[in-house]
């Protein structure tokens, strides 16, 4: 801005190594976060929140630190943690302000944060804005760490904190799948293998199924947080910890497990986690699976649901909304739609992780924040849908016993009951019997005398056709055709 024009008592003039820029005076970050919000106005997207609050946690632990081992002198660190604590209560979130697509290894963010907690600690001291003589971004705030420490610890410490709620839905999930399979253990329904009709199946071991997909997802995820207590805090800009005394390192450990309570663990050769990202990529790789997992359901939902006439009609899903502005009447699968699309989403995200965790370059990877923000936002995502899918979806379907049965008797898989009994091309010149003259095996082998209706009875129970066994043959017997 012109420092001649109205306006210009309104800002304040800062100085970094590519020279003055005017600051608005009431803003409590400062040039660096100026230069990179005009550098970066991409996606018009700030810093995933999650992602500054850790950032935050961090500078706080530091101050403390610094404080105990007198590189930090009272008054200040007081002045920081004091600004530290109104930013984790979620004050000034409107001043971090960088586009959350940024160069730089997320050094414009940890800018920005240092930047900010300085300002709101010289406003404490009795300062003005950019008075960084009382308390300074970088030689107070920043005293032993590098973005390229800091930002990856912090990162960890978003990914636990959004992983915990992600297991804890999925863990709802997997109960309401089960609820469904105790619920429908007993209704007899058609099952399917590409799309064209199988073998007869309990509604309820459909849902079985499902409940065991989620909860091999739910311990995947629950044991993925493992991979992400350990921290590289203390090894600045590459690793080899210059400038952060050791004594510092161990105890910042310490105080962020302590204010966490995430069982932190400082990494044993810190330059691995500042440049090897692969960890990430594990995680989003579960996340993917998890995706997969939530988009096969949904879409099996929406296909069993379909109609309700013209469709398969088994399932009939809570309706939540209309779903048109010309049928009246009609509704769609919205919240299996949600769902389906939110795994898309997640899966699409890991691509992006993966892409960017193999651009890493020696001992940095300069487009972390690229996966902070797709790590960050698929938990984030995904968690929400998938505890919106529990509740407004899978607890209230219901499964229609008629349609289920109507479906089942119009088709002709009771044929494979009868191999056992007639052999496989009898019970297939039965099965196309039936599907021309649109009856039923049972009533073919009947009428062409080949079993009596007791027996076909015995054969077609719906007990005997959806366990393991033979039709019609106790365990350890063997009879038909060699």
């Amino acid at each position: 801005m012109n420092p001649s024009s109205p306006l210009a008592q309104d800002t304040r003039t800062e100085r970094d190594a590519l020279g003055d820029m005017e600051i608005p005076a009431d803003a409590f970050y400062g040039i660096h976060t100026a230069r990179a919000m005009n550098n970066f106005a991409v996606s018009g997207r700030p810093v995933n929140q999650q992602l500054i609050q850790a950032l935050v946690l961090v500078k706080k632990a530091a101050a403390q630190v610094n404080s105990e081992q007198k590189r930090l002198s009272a008054h200040r660190a007081a002045a920081i943690i004091n600004a530290c604590d109104e930013l984790l209560a979620g004050r000034y979130q409107n001043m971090f302000t960088v586009d959350a697509l940024q160069g730089g290894a997320g050094t414009s963010t940890h800018m920005n944060v240092n930047e900010v907690i300085a300002n709101l600690a010289i406003v404490q001291l009795g300062g003005q804005t950019g008075q960084y003589e009382l308390v300074h971004p970088l030689d107070d705030v920043n005293c032993c760490q590098s973005t390229n420490d800091v930002y990856p610890t912090a990162l960890r410490i978003a990914a636990i904190r959004l992983l915990r709620p992600l297991c804890d839905a999925m863990s709802s999930l997997q109960e309401a799948l089960q609820h469904k399979e105790m619920e429908y253990a007993d209704l007899l329904k058609l099952g399917r293998t590409q799309l064209m009709d199988a073998l007869p199946m309990m509604a309820g071991q459909g849902f079985g199924a499902y409940a065991k997909a989620i909860a091999r997802d739910r311990w995947r995820l629950y044991k993925a947080e493992e991979r992400l207590r350990e921290i590289p805090i203390g090894g600045t800009a590459i690793g080899t910890g210059m400038n952060a005394p050791r004594a510092y390192s161990y105890r910042m450990v310490e105080k962020l497990a302590d204010e966490t309570g995430l069982g932190l663990c400082r990494s044993d050769h810190p330059m691995d986690p500042i440049q090897n990202m692969d960890v990430f990529v594990e995680v989003s790789g579960l996340l993917k699976s998890a995706a997969v997992n939530l988009l096969k359901i949904s879409g099996d939902f929406r296909l069993l649901a379909s109609g309700p006439f013209g469709g398969l009609g088994e399932y009939t899903l809570p309706p939540v909304q209309a779903g048109s502005s010309i049928m009246p009447g009609k509704v769609n699968p919205v919240m299996a739609e949600m769902a389906g699309l939110t795994a898309m989403r997640v899966i699409a995200e890991d691509a992006a992780i993966t892409m960017a965790a193999a651009s890493g370059q020696l001992e940095l990877n300069a487009v972390l924040p690229l996966i902070s923000e797709s790590l960050l936002e698929s938990l984030q995502i995904l968690s929400n849908a998938v505890q919106l899918f529990t509740e407004r979806c899978v607890r209230g379907l219901v499964v229609h016993e008629e349609r289920c049965s109507a479906n089942l008797r119009n088709s002709a898989v009771m044929a494979s009951a009868l191999v056992a009994e007639l052999g496989y091309d009898e019970a297939a010149s039965i099965a196309s019997a039936a599907i021309a003259q649109d009856r039923t095996p049972e009533d073919i082998a009947e009428e062409r005398g080949l079993l009596t209706r007791s027996r076909i009875e015995q054969l077609c129970h719906p007990y005997t056709v959806t366990k393991p066994g033979i039709p019609g043959q106790e365990e350890g017997t063997h009879h038909g055709n060699e």
